[in-house]
Order: structure tokens, then C-alpha cells, then sequence
């Protein structure tokens, strides 16, 4: 069982990794960090971005119930 936990939580966040990094606009390291050149105003998701982030609101509430219920069986 330990060996399924192992697999399936490795194959979540790969998967969390690369939907995070389709995310990234190349905006450099300071709108990694938060800083925007909009001068603080925040913008709407629409359409493929809206659903990027969706997904990986998705896996990453996936990945921690797997990790949960891997220490949880032991």
C-alpha cells in the first residue's frame, strides 16, 4: 500500500509542477516574488489561465489528502 501512496503522490506532483510552471509569464523575478508592473492592480483570469489555475487549486488539494491518507494508513 506504502508503494501506491508512493507512486500516485510522485505522478500528483509532477503534475503540480508542470501546471505551476505553464503558469509563469517569464515576468522575472520580481513578479515571482509579487511585484507587478501594474502598480499593485490585480487582474482577472480568463480562459486558459482561469483553468491553469483551477487545475493546480486542484492538485495541490489532491497531493496533501494523498500525503494525509499515506500517513494516516501507516
Amino acid at each position: 500500500m506504502d508503494v501506491a501512496f508512493q507512486i500516485v503522490s510522485t505522478l500528483v506532483g509532477v503534475l503540480l509542477v508542470i501546471i505551476i510552471l505553464m503558469q509563469v509569464k517569464g515576468g522575472g523575478l520580481s513578479d515571482l516574488l509579487g511585484g507587478s508592473d501594474g502598480g499593485g492592480i490585480s487582474r482577472t483570469r480568463r480562459g486558459l489561465e482561469k483553468t491553469l489555475f483551477q487545475i493546480t487549486i486542484g492538485l495541490s488539494i489532491a497531493f496533501l489528502a494523498i500525503c494525509i491518507a499515506a500517513v494516516a494508513v501507516r
